[in-house]
């Protein structure tokens, strides 16, 4: 059984311990520094190898005893992003497999840094995107013999929209103002780049409901950096209802909120409510080369709230938690295949899907979509790949 410690017992960090638990082929620490939260986790998983306990990750010295003292396989940060540069180095003085969620651009790079010849794992950027839309991007441009473009897209949304943002919190407040407000990494006419967060507005028609689509920053991860110089353009975007966009613009920009990020965190806190009827849109296009043909193969599917553990998830829940359980498990499954630094891309899709976590993102608990979708800028339908 492989002792694993899981940090942070919000939304994501509650479901990552109940699957590993569940499975029986973990034994998980939950740890907070809100004793009474990790205890409440526990208590309603009632899985007996769910061990909640109090511990600042932010007190180097206090985690690196707990995973020297437990002989910890894995330590999982579900913790705000900013967090996470003190955990790595952490885990690599322990000598233990590193896990994160996060979408910052900047401290992914210091996580880099710190994985540098290390003999363990050091897998950022594990969530949704970046994460399992990279591994499903990376799965699509081993098709190709030749890269055009690569285009990347997901959406977090609520399925029954009632306010003039068209939207709910359905994850970290902190996470989504940072992807708004932060430079975007893409490559244009084979360059890389900075872009500017809220721009490159674009309509997105799937299965005949209308979205819209915006860069936000993060979402390609590394995939820039290890497919970027193979294609002309390679871009990230985020999914919303149509309206929304015009209206973040105005908060950020135009208020000028994104220089008063606490104070857009407490607006949205209190009037933006969140919801359990959420729906996740992942959507991945390639265009290249296969056999002297321009071709093009397309990934979409939506993932709905499940019923896990006897307890209703919400999708960016069940997405965010089976994509990094999966990682997890693969890598601990085969440790001698890791180490340093490992990318998101580097993991196949069919491995990620065939998975006992990966399940929940496959059929049974999502819906890989049979008709058409059309994205403005393109020509024409792209058909999905496996439709």
């Amino acid at each position: 059984m492989h002792t694993v410690l899981v940090l942070g017992a919000g939304k994501i960090g509650a479901l990552i311990s109940g699957l590993l638990a569940q499975s029986g082929a973990y034994h998980v620490q939950l740890a907070d520094q809100d004793a009474t939260a990790a205890a409440a986790v526990a208590r309603a998983h009632r899985l007996a190898n769910i061990e909640p306990l109090r511990l600042d990750a932010a007190d180097a010295a206090a985690l690196g005893a707990r995973l020297d003292a437990q002989r910890a396989h894995a330590v999982i940060s579900s913790l705000p992003f900013y967090c996470n540069p003190v955990v790595a180095g952490v885990a690599r003085t322990a000598g233990v497999h590193y896990f994160d969620l996060t979408e910052d651009v900047e401290v992914t790079r210091r996580v880099s840094a710190v994985a540098r010849e290390a003999h363990n794992a050091f897998v950022p950027q594990c969530g949704l995107a970046p994460g399992f839309i990279s591994i499903a991007g990376g799965e699509l441009i081993r098709h190709f013999d030749t890269l055009r473009s690569v285009r990347l897209r997901v959406g977090a949304l609520p399925q029954h929209p009632h306010n003039v943002l068209k939207y709910s919190l359905t994850w970290s407040t902190e996470g989504l103002i940072n992807e708004y407000g932060n430079p975007c990494e893409a490559v244009v006419d084979g360059r890389l780049m900075e872009l500017r967060p809220l721009e490159g507005l674009e309509e997105i028609e799937i299965d005949g409901t209308p979205y819209e689509a915006f860069n936000t920053s993060g979402g390609l991860g590394t995939l820039a950096q290890t497919c970027g110089a193979r294609c002309e353009s390679m871009d990230y975007k985020t999914i919303r209802y149509p309206g929304h966009c015009a209206q973040m613009r105005l908060l950020m920009n135009d208020l000028k909120l994104n220089q008063d990020r606490s104070t857009l965190k407490r607006i949205l806190e209190s009037a933006v409510p969140q919801t359990l009827q959420d729906v996740v849109i992942v959507y991945a296009a390639v265009t290249g080369s296969q056999q002297g043909e321009l071709r093009e193969e397309s990934y979409v599917s939506k993932v709905y709230p499940q019923m896990v553990a006897g307890r209703l998830w919400s999708a960016i829940q069940v997405s965010t938690a089976a994509g990094i359980c999966a990682v997890v498990d693969l890598v601990l499954a085969e440790p001698q295949r890791y180490r340093g630094l490992v990318t998101q891309e580097s993991f196949r899709l069919p491995e990620i899907l065939g998975n006992r976590f990966g399940k929940h993102l496959a059929a049974g608990g999502s819906k890989e979509l049979s008709g058409d979708v059309v994205l403005s800028g393109t020509s024409g339908r792209q058909r999905l790949l496996g439709s």
